[in-house]
Parts: structure tokens; sequence; C-alpha cells
């Protein structure tokens, strides 16, 4: 016999978690933040995190938001009990020799080497990323890797950024691109043009990169994730959603912890 689950909905008296509903044994909380631009969608967001994110104009009711979130509920589970699995999985990083870190979509071997008498440098060769620092500290290796990474990270995503637009013929002039760490986003575009991209985004295959790029490209023309949005992205990259998709489902690999 198929049972419905229905899911219940309540306020929850927190400043971080203001809202929490229950499907099945599950009790799911999630944070309200208003939409900018007078967006009038109510956007629902999962992050890798496993933080529930739901965006509402500000003048939407408590009623409203809350039928929004009973419409996707099956779907917030389900992406939770993907990213709960991948946080499971991943065990922190020491930044010791033999760990596997990625960059555009490929694992490569740390090697440290302790060597006081030459500068502190990060390369990647033969398919190893080698550190070297005066003295083993994990923290310091760490700092070097992400200052290596930033380095790649502004050189690929110019590269990549050059050839997607190759494909956006409503781009008429390369926007500047602003490097900067973030936990739960690959990339925004500012109503300026500004596009911010995580530096983190090059640990994943080149498609991957393209993806967020062109994501962002169309939210010069378009704003907000409308179904002109979805056409337009469609349009240059059939295949998005594949995309999208690896780059979630590896996001607690290649994000920092």
């Amino acid at each position: 016999m198929n049972v419905k689950i229905q899911p219940q909905f309540t306020r929850h008296q927190s400043d971080k978690q203001p809202y929490q509903f229950s499907y099945g044994d599950d009790l799911i909380g999630f944070e309200r933040v208003d939409r900018k631009n007078d967006a009038r969608r109510i956007l629902i967001k999962v992050h890798p995190d496993c933080r529930v994110i739901v965006q509402a104009p500000s003048d939407a009711s408590d009623e409203d938001v809350m039928q929004a979130v009973k419409k996707r509920s099956r779907w917030i589970s389900s992406k939770l009990d993907t990213f709960r699995a991948q946080l499971s999985d991943v065990r922190p990083r020491q930044y010791i020799s033999g760990e596997s870190h990625y960059y555009l979509g490929r694992q490569h071997m740390l090697k440290v080497e302790v060597k006081s008498d030459q500068k502190p440098q990060v390369k990647l060769l033969r398919g190893r990323l080698e550190v070297t620092v005066k003295k083993h500290e994990p923290s310091k290796v760490k700092d070097l890797l992400n200052d290596w990474y930033k380095s790649r990270a502004q050189e690929v995503f110019q590269r990549r950024l050059t050839a997607v637009m190759d494909k956006t013929l409503w781009v008429k002039e390369k926007p500047p691109i602003r490097i900067l760490t973030m936990q739960t986003q690959w990339g925004s575009c500012s109503i300026n043009g500004l596009l911010t991209l995580n530096p983190h985004l090059v640990k994943a295959p080149r498609e991957c990169v393209d993806y967020v790029i062109l994501h962002e490209l169309c939210h010069l023309v378009e704003h907000n994730h409308s179904e002109y949005f979805y056409r337009l992205i469609s349009k240059v990259m059939p295949e998005w959603g594949k995309h999208k998709q690896r780059l979630d489902n590896m996001a607690g690999l290649v994000l920092p912890n």
C-alpha cells in the first residue's frame, strides 16, 4: 500500500533557523531571506553544508513561503540526503603527504617537502602537488595551497571566460572577474556586471567551470532565475544540468574543510 507523506510546517523560535518542517521522520530547518531586485519568485536552495535557504520577496507572507517549501519538500529532503552522504565520506584534510587534492577535475597526490634553505612554494609536477615549506606546519601548507589555487583560478577563469563568451552573443565586452572564497556559492553576478567566482571552483572539471561562468553571464541580461534565463543557458549549453549535478556532487570534496 502506498502511503502519501504529508509534510507539516511550524514556526521555530530561533534567529538562525526561524522555520522548520517535518518530512517523514526528519525535522528540517530553513532560513528565510529577502530576495533582491524586487524578484517575485520564491527560490529554494540546498547548500552542500546542508543549509536550506529560502529567498522570498519581502512582502511575501509566511503562508506563501510555507506553501512554496511544501511543494518542494520531497526535493529538499532528497538533496539533503545526497549532501549528508557526501559529508559523511569526507575526512578533514590534514595537509600531509599522500593526500589527494583536486585541480580541474583530476586528483593529484600531495607531497610535502621540508627544506629550510628554500623559498616556500607550490608546484604541479607529473601529477603531484609538491609543496615546499621551511618546517612542516599543516596550516602553512594549507595557506600555500589556497594561494596557489587562487593564482591558478585567476588564469583559468580568464581563459574560460573568453571561451564561453564566444558562444554568448549578448556579451559585448569582457566583464571583470573578482576571486572570492565563498562557503556556499560558486559564483555571483552584480547588477553592475561584476562576476565573482570562488577560487575552489578551479578544482572542478573544465565543463563545470564553464557552466558556472555561463550561468553568471546569463545574469547579465536576466538577473532572476526566470524561464527566459533557463532558455538562454540551455541554448548555449543544452547539458548544463549534467554539469551542475556533477559540481554539486563533488562540492564536499573540493570546498575547504
